[in-house]
């Protein structure tokens, strides 16, 4: 199982606002995701099936291309044990009928809304370690002396499994 590697940066809580206080937040390490294209997923499932990499290769260009033509015509797609992809808009609001029309709409967006078996989960908080859908995350050691924060750069880099003690 992978795990998800985790760095502390300090913000404002209210961004752009200066007199607001620092607080630290989680993100992601730049650099430590991998981008998977279309020929890569295709190579991990001939892995694990019969098919060649050609082929799932043809089938998901074809399915992206019937799925942005279904989501074009306004429909949704659900791809079972994933989810469902929609389209929303935005509109700004008007004061009559007659100044509402298709030009108002600024921005079209494709939506996903995940299926409940893809939901992901902490696996430092879940009873059910080691499940499918656990996630686990390393988090960077705080350098010595950092007191309550830490700072990102230099340091050992070590990875501190368990944040809390």
């Amino acid at each position: 199982m992978g795990t998800v590697k985790l760095k502390r940066y300090q913000r404002r809580k209210n961004i752009g606002d200066s007199s607001s206080p620092l607080y630290y937040y989680l993100r992601q390490k730049p650099d430590s995701g991998q981008l998977y294209n279309i020929n890569r997923i295709a190579s991990e499932i001939e892995g694990i099936g019969a098919l060649s990499v050609e082929d799932v290769e043809h089938v998901i260009k074809s399915l992206v291309r019937s799925m942005k033509q279904i989501l074009r015509d306004g429909n949704r797609v659900k791809l079972d044990n994933f989810g469902t992809f929609y389209i929303t808009f935005r509109c700004p609001g008007v004061e009559t009928a007659a100044k509402c029309s298709v030009k108002n709409i600024t921005r079209v967006n494709i939506r996903f809304l995940a299926d409940n078996t893809l939901k992901l989960v902490n696996e430092s908080t879940v009873t059910t370690k080691g499940a499918l859908n656990n996630v686990v995350f390393e988090l960077e050691k705080l350098e010595s002396g950092s007191g309550s924060g830490g700072s990102d750069s230099g340091g050992d880099g070590g990875l501190d499994e368990n944040p809390l003690g």
